[in-house]
């Protein structure tokens, strides 16, 4: 998956949060950008190891600062590893970076208290590779694209896909299998499974 600014690129491994809930941040959303940028440099830099190809994803343009889903991810490479940090606890986009900004500084810390291998244990768990074998992203099997999804919409984009998908209407058994690991695997998430 190749993360863009815009629109919001969730990673597929990532669930999202059924329920917001407020945070005590008191940062604007310029200076929770910069606080990002600011720690993904400093941890950069007390690492000794470069941070490459970084995005900021969100829904966040020029004409719209609140929009309806304020999830962010941070994309970037650091020390051959790809790693995402999303967060979209809170409702607002500016509090969902400044939340990243303190998990980066949290990698900081354990940097200078516990080293690289800490951290690199760490970043795994942030992977953003894609799964062994090729697996595709449920949102993109079903095509859907960043933003919460309901039951009723996943059996409709399943059965629109299964017509082309199914052996039967030209497709084949793996396409099919596909689509059915990507119905669970949402479901699952969703809580509907």
């Amino acid at each position: 998956m190749q993360p863009t600014a815009f629109p919001l690129t969730w990673p597929a491994t990532m669930p999202r949060t059924k329920t917001p809930v407020k945070s005590q941040f008191r940062t604007s959303l310029n200076g929770a950008l910069n606080n990002v940028r600011d720690s993904l440099f400093a941890f950069s830099r007390d690492s000794g190891k470069k941070i490459d190809g970084l995005v900021i994803s969100s829904n966040v343009t020029l004409g719209e600062q609140k929009p309806a889903d304020p999830g962010v991810a941070v994309w970037f490479t650091w020390d051959g590893l790809s790693v995402c940090i999303a967060v979209d606890r809170y409702p607002k986009v500016e509090d969902n970076l400044q939340a990243i900004h303190h998990v980066i500084e949290a990698r900081r810390t354990e940097l200078r208290h516990g080293g690289l291998h800490i951290v690199r244990a760490t970043f795994t768990g942030f992977a953003a590779l894609p799964s062994p074998g090729g697996k595709k992203p449920w949102r993109d099997v079903l095509q859907f694209n960043s933003g919460p999804v309901s039951r009723e919409q996943v059996e409709t984009a399943y059965r629109q896909a299964a017509k082309k998908a199914h052996p039967d209407a030209g497709g084949s058994t793996a396409a099919m299998a596909e689509l059915n690991a990507a119905k669970a695997e949402v479901l699952k998430e969703i809580g509907n499974g």
